[in-house]
């Protein structure tokens, strides 16, 4: 069936391969791709697909209302896919009322936007909502996971903001009767992730012999998914997720920072010929982050049970060929790390 698909944010880092996949996988949507272009946005991401016949870009940020109503009337969307978001809790902290413009306003936007659009008229509709791991808060207890009704306890302005837009997403369907699904990631990782990001970050500064910042003693333990992995979950939950409900997504690989670094300095090490402990002794240990969470975990059984997704790496796979692909794309980092890029780059941001 031909269908009009909105996905925002798809020039970023997860956008962009949810935006590959549909293109390529389903020619008889035609997907719009809105994004601002702010600093993590890069069309460079997807310019394999910039000519295919069912792919149309729009610049435009989601926290222009009036613009979310005139699109919508215009292009008629049977389903959005809601990625754009701001993502990094550094500076969530530096900055948190963009945080809440983007996540929160946007987000209402997008749905207010789309009740106008549809009109009570739902059938064949769907407003998708990606939403993050962190509004759970943080596990203290070793054997504990991120269920689907683990209750909400955001430890940063991002975490709160992304709780605040899932919030809203619920709560149009609880009014409107609006066909919502939510699903929650944990640390994704992979090709085309801004150098702000823990793997890239590391990558970029062992190729250019900079310090390898870590926060605290790099205890803090995160759950990894492959994006790749993550895109195909999207498109699973898209066709088969049951109304209104929350999924989780994630990897199945806990790793604490620190294991992660040194993993990475040894396949690095290895990659460039080096002898082995050249990487790792760029490690430099940094003031931890204010409210820095100490584990998070996702219990993905939910997803998998019901609608048969499930990973295809483990962390080590997926950190090869991440490493490989940034090898192979130097001219895409200089080209991000370089110029107007660079005030961030240089802030030496680690793992969200």
């Amino acid at each position: 069936m031909k269908k009009n698909i909105l996905i925002t944010g798809g020039a970023g880092f997860i956008g962009s391969h949810v935006v590959r996949l549909f293109v390529n996988q389903y020619p008889q949507y035609h997907i719009f791709n809105l994004d601002a272009l702010t600093y993590a946005g890069n069309l460079a991401n997807i310019r394999d697909i910039e000519s295919q016949p069912n792919y149309t870009f729009i610049k435009g940020d989601i926290t222009d209302g009036p613009l979310m109503m005139d699109l919508f009337r215009q292009h008629s969307f049977d389903g959005v896919i809601h990625l754009a978001a701001e993502s990094h809790v550094d500076r969530s902290i530096a900055d948190p009322l963009s945080f809440i413009m983007t996540n929160v306003v946007g987000t209402a936007n997008l749905l207010n936007a789309a009740k106008a659009s549809w009109n009570g008229n739902f059938e064949g509709k769907l407003f998708y909502h990606v939403s993050t791991d962190e509004v759970y808060g943080s596990l203290h207890n070793p054997e504990d996971f991120f269920l689907e009704t683990t209750p909400y306890d955001p430890q940063s302005p991002y975490s709160a903001s992304k709780a605040g837009s899932d919030h809203l997403v619920r709560a149009y369907h609880n009014t409107y009767k609006m066909p919502v699904v939510i699903t929650n990631c944990s640390n994704n990782y992979g090709p085309n992730q801004f150098p702000e990001k823990l793997l890239p970050l590391m990558i970029n500064n062992i190729l250019k012999g900079k310090p390898l910042p870590v926060y605290g003693k790099g205890e803090n333990v995160r759950d990894w998914l492959f994006v790749v992995d993550h895109a195909r979950a999207i498109d699973m939950v898209f066709h088969k997720g049951v109304i209104g409900e929350t999924y989780n997504i994630g990897g199945f690989n806990e790793w604490k920072n620190i294991d992660i670094v040194h993993l990475l300095c040894r396949v690095m090490d290895r990659k460039m010929d080096k002898p082995e402990g050249s990487a790792a002794s760029l490690i430099t240990y940094v003031k931890d982050r204010a409210g820095h969470d100490l584990r998070y975990a996702i219990d993905a059984n939910k997803i998998m049970k019901e609608l048969g997704w499930e990973p295809s790496l483990q962390f080590e796979e997926g950190l090869e060929k991440t490493i490989d692909w940034y090898l192979a794309n130097a001219e895409w980092m200089d080209e991000i790390t370089s110029g107007a890029y660079q005030q961030y780059y240089d802030n030496q941001y680690t793992t969200r």
